[in-house]
């Protein structure tokens, strides 16, 4: 099997025709997905890239927010049928410098602004119980001072599931606060970390899904639990069309885009005392299912796709053939 056809998937790679102008498809393209090397800096070019891959649409930050170039933005989006989704952060201690990003979201024609609270890993961050406690506190504190802006806006805020909420905190954290303007960012592979089931996740989430990170994953057995690895779509243990059709049942007006990012595996050591130092009320049952799914999908790939000795050249090379890939498979098989 050649590199391209691990990275890819050989039956996918296969498939795959060589496309000058690749179709549009529906599904759009988070700047994440590039963030090993290409990590794009402005907002339209972003914009003009992803729809010469073909993308329906893009999730990224806002490089500017002069009304001019928030207009050309949307223009721009218009112009081409494309959807906008903004990335911010949420308000440490005032709102301003968020409000001034949700109104600037608003004039560019933006779906919704996806926020995440915790920019790393829980099991890597927090070793004690009372860190995570406080980390909560925080985080909740700064979504209360963020949603009457988002609401005042009329913008939805996304809160991300981004290995640190497990879905049923997540679910019951939106539910308390019973707004429009208040839903998450679903991703579909992040909690697999939190040794959540992939698939229960998007059943327990998908009601307030305002915006996705779509991706799959694929596993690998190791000393201290298990690797994770986002792979092209297909190539994983997720169950995308369930995933697809499940999030279309109850939000249909949710768009699908694209996280794939190219990188080494990620390490989630859920046999070290560490890792289970937050999680009071997880117990063996989500152990046991975790490391069954693991040594049932040994093999599906040979092994894990790594990136170590990849040139700067070679790296932008298979991020955009990833980012390709994934968006054949989605409009070729799942209908998006």
């Amino acid at each position: 099997m050649t590199r391209r056809e691990l990275l890819l998937g050989a039956a996918a790679a296969a498939a795959a025709p060589a496309l000058a102008v690749p179709p549009r498809t529906g599904m759009g393209i988070a700047t994440t997905s590039f963030m090993t090397v290409r990590k794009p800096p402005d907002t339209y070019e972003f914009l003009e890239y992803c729809h010469s891959l073909g993308a329906g649409g893009i999730q990224a930050s806002l490089a500017s927010l002069d009304p001019a170039y928030l207009s050309k933005l949307r223009q721009r989006a218009e112009e081409f049928g494309m959807y906008l989704e903004v990335m911010a952060e949420l308000p440490k201690a005032d709102g301003d410098e968020f409000e001034r990003t949700v109104a600037g979201a608003k004039a560019a024609g933006a779906l919704c602004v996806r926020c995440a609270a915790l920019g790393g890993r829980r099991y890597e961050t927090f070793s004690r119980m009372s860190d995570w406690q406080d980390f909560v506190t925080r985080s909740t504190a700064a979504i209360d001072r963020a949603l009457p802006i988002a609401t005042k806006h009329q913008v939805p805020m996304a809160i991300e599931n981004h290995k640190d909420w497990t879905a049923e905190e997540l679910a019951a954290l939106i539910k308390q606060r019973s707004s429009e303007y208040l839903g998450v960012c679903l991703d579909t592979g992040n909690n697999i970390a939190l040794l959540d089931d992939p698939a229960a996740v998007v059943e327990t989430l998908a009601p307030y899904a305002v915006s996705t990170h779509f991706k799959d994953m694929a596993v690998e057995p190791s000393a201290e639990g298990f690797l994770l690895s986002e792979v092209t779509l297909g190539e994983g243990v997720v169950d995308l069309r369930r995933a697809v059709e499940t999030i279309r049942r109850v939000r249909p007006k949710t768009r699908f885009t694209l996280e794939m990012i190219t990188r080494n595996p990620l390490p989630v050591p859920c046999l070290t005392d560490k890792y289970w130092a937050t999680f009071p009320d997880r117990n063996g049952r989500y152990l046991a299912d975790t490391l069954r799914m693991v040594r049932d999908a040994a093999g599906k790939l040979q092994k894990l796709p790594r990136v170590d000795g990849e040139s700067a050249a070679g790296m932008l090379q298979l991020e955009k053939d990833n980012v390709q890939q994934c968006l054949y498979y989605a409009r070729t098989r799942l209908g998006v």
